[in-house]
């Protein structure tokens, strides 16, 4: 085979094997926004607030093979990578969180691998969000195959957390000074304390808003509309309706 045919057929092999994740991630998204858009319709509140994807780069992924050690193929790349493709979710409140990982674990078409609580368990750093590597089915004109991605899911709060310890780690090139470092896990402390004091109030809200509807559709029931006009049903009538007065 010649040179310039090897490298072809090489160059068509790498396409291939990153549109498998790109096609993974696009699958993946689809069935977010489905959950998004019936959460929304039947039941007026969307636990996600905001989603973000991502594919690592051939020289990302390269730097993950020499780091982990594993066998530099295609196969051995797809066997011992599994976060190439990733998704964040980002939720408001902490059950939220909960919430989707169940949503997504009872579909039937997606199979989880792998849960990191670093909720439950933060890491050393302050570092929460829960991780999930899901193997998701994608179907091409020829084959199809199972594909793994890594999805994470956080409140805002510690996004924000997270995204400003890579901006500080990545500006002190990873060796930051250690009052920085501690400061960043007070940091992570209070957003977690934030993150309660919130699930709290989300929740209290939540009963007297699931109140205030009973409260509103019982009054609706008392209530006859006929011709633009309405009637209120009186007491006696709604007692011998529901039986109160048969036996008296």
């Amino acid at each position: 085979m010649l040179p310039m045919e090897q490298f072809r057929k090489f160059k068509n092999e790498i396409t291939r094997f990153l549109m498998d994740y790109k096609f993974a991630l696009d699958a993946f998204e689809t069935k977010i926004e489905i959950l998004k858009e019936e959460f929304q319709f039947f039941h007026d509140y969307n636990p996600i607030e905001h989603t973000k994807s991502r594919l690592k780069s051939p020289e990302s992924i390269l730097k993950k093979v020499y780091k982990k050690g594993c066998d530099l193929s295609l196969e051995g790349i797809r066997t011992h990578i599994k976060d190439i493709a990733g998704m964040r979710i980002t939720c408001s409140f902490i059950s939220d969180i909960y919430r989707i990982s169940e949503m997504l674990r009872s579909q039937s078409d997606l199979k989880i691998l792998e849960i990191k609580d670093y909720i439950k368990n933060p890491k050393p750093n302050g570092y929460q969000s829960l991780h999930l590597i899901i193997e998701i089915p994608i179907y091409m004109s020829d084959r199809h195959e199972n594909v793994c991605i890594e999805v994470q899911i956080r409140t805002i709060a510690m996004d924000f957390w997270a995204s400003l310890e890579h901006k500080i780690y990545y500006k002190y090139n990873q060796a930051v000074p250690a009052h920085l470092l501690q400061e960043l896990k007070e940091a992570s402390e209070s957003a977690a304390a934030l993150d309660r004091q919130m699930e709290r109030l989300h929740k209290e809200i939540s009963e007297i808003k699931e109140s205030r509807m009973e409260e509103e559709a019982e009054e609706a029931m008392r209530r006859i509309s006929l011709s633009n006009q309405q009637f209120q049903i009186p007491e006696a009538l709604l007692r011998l309706v529901s039986g109160v007065d048969k036996d008296s």
